[in-house]
């Protein structure tokens, strides 16, 4: 098959590449830098160099292809000019636009846990919607993922470990919290991107449901602090701390609502009502020691 990989060599699309490329396809990464041309050359892939913002790059891109992987690139949350609700929702409607012109037949996006709710989700809303105007296509077979939180999101607590010796936020604690590693769900892309569909499918993807209780006695092992404790705070500490530190204010309250509503139950419910038949092999203590990696490097 012929595939396109949007989203560089990132956490889920350089192990997308590879597995796609050592089961014999041919894949073409998009990126936005002519310096990942050669790492992606190295991997067996083609580059195609532009910008997801750029329609006539993306249909260019995207016509003769058997199949694309879509998602939405990370975005610069301590960016003050950032529009973040525009910058998703532009992006989202240029991958239904360029799917519909290049007449690709199909598509894998990468949605996210939530995405079923119009409202109280937060900074994921946004995927509400693109998965609305995608499902507008006509003859086109899409399958939307939908990962849980990623492992990689505990980095964040890394300076709040140090300086409080604390994980603190308005999510976790004797609640569960479904994590996932971008390794699973690459190769539940991989997996979904060449099996043929009618239709649309929602897949979940998730690795290790844990409390976060549990998170952080699995994390302070594996930095050498047994006694980590996962402490719950209020909506309004955890916003006051994220705009403290320069993020956005309304990306903040964002993620703040993200964050409480995975608490609440709301941001779940349909992912418990659908999760996954079998969970990713990545668990939290593997993940733990990359983790710790970068702990003790800064």
């Amino acid at each position: 098959m012929k595939i396109i990989i949007t989203g560089s060599l990132g956490n889920i699309s350089k192990p997308l590449t590879v597995a796609l490329v050592q089961k014999g396809h041919s894949v073409t990464v998009i990126a936005s830098s002519n310096a990942r041309q050669e790492e992606i050359e190295k991997l067996g892939a083609s580059a195609a160099i532009g910008s997801v913002e750029d329609l006539s790059f993306l249909t260019k891109t995207f016509t003769g292809a058997d199949a694309v992987y879509c998602m939405i690139p990370r975005a610069n949350y301590f960016d003050p000019n950032l529009d973040l609700d525009a910058f998703t929702r532009k992006i989202g409607n240029n991958y239904a636009e360029a799917i519909q012109q290049s007449g690709v037949k199909r598509v894998v996006f990468l949605s996210s846990i939530g995405a079923d709710l119009e409202q109280n989700s937060g900074i994921i809303q946004r995927y509400n919607e693109i998965e609305a105007v995608l499902n507008k296509l006509s003859d086109v077979a899409i399958t939307l993922m939908r990962p849980t939180s990623f492992y990689y999101n505990l980095l964040a607590y890394i300076p709040m470990i140090k300086n409080q010796g604390i994980i603190a936020a308005n999510y976790g604690g004797d609640q569960l919290i479904p994590w996932v590693s971008p390794n699973d769900i690459a190769s539940a892309i991989a997996e979904e991107i060449t099996t043929p569909l009618d239709g649309r499918k929602i897949r979940y993807v998730s690795s290790e449901e844990l409390t976060g209780n549990e998170t952080a006695k699995i994390l302070g092992d594996a930095i050498g602090k047994p006694d980590l404790k996962w402490q719950l705070i209020s909506d309004e500490e955890v916003l006051n701390g994220l705009v403290s530190v320069g993020m956005q204010p309304k990306i903040a309250q964002g993620l703040v609502e993200m964050y409480a509503g995975l608490y609440n139950g709301l941001l779940g419910e349909d992912y418990y009502k659908n999760r996954p038949y079998e969970l990713g092999k990545t668990k939290l203590a593997e993940y733990a020691k990359e983790f710790a990696s970068i702990y003790n490097q800064n």
